[in-house]
């Protein structure tokens, strides 16, 4: 993959996420909050913004999103491998989800 192609990538994943952040937060901004991880702040300037901003943000060639998992035990138990204590894949999701919903009261 040449770099204009990684870029283009980029570019795409990031007007793909701008989109699905806005249309989000404009339906229910306390949910688009919570399952994108951002603060309230963040949720009310990503709303305000205008086709032509979202275009011009989306150009950068930086990801603008993030991974939330960022320890081994949550990788884990989203992908079912084995951990320490063993468990149905339901019960496995459910608590990697309680662990991400901890983190993004934190960053509320």
């Amino acid at each position: 993959m040449t770099h204009e192609q990684l870029f283009a990538e980029i570019r795409e994943a990031n007007l793909g996420y701008l989109m699905l952040a806005q249309t989000l937060i404009r339906e229910d901004k306390a949910e688009a909050v919570f399952r994108l991880g951002m603060n309230e702040e963040s949720a009310d300037i990503l709303a305000s913004l205008s086709a032509a901003q979202i275009m011009a943000l989306a150009s950068r060639n930086t990801l603008l999103c993030s991974f939330r998992v960022d320890d081994q035990l949550v990788w884990s138990l989203l992908t079912n491998h084995p951990t320490k204590k063993a468990g149905s894949a339901a019960a496995n999701t459910l608590h990697a989800n309680i662990l991400m919903a901890g983190r993004v009261s934190e960053v509320l």
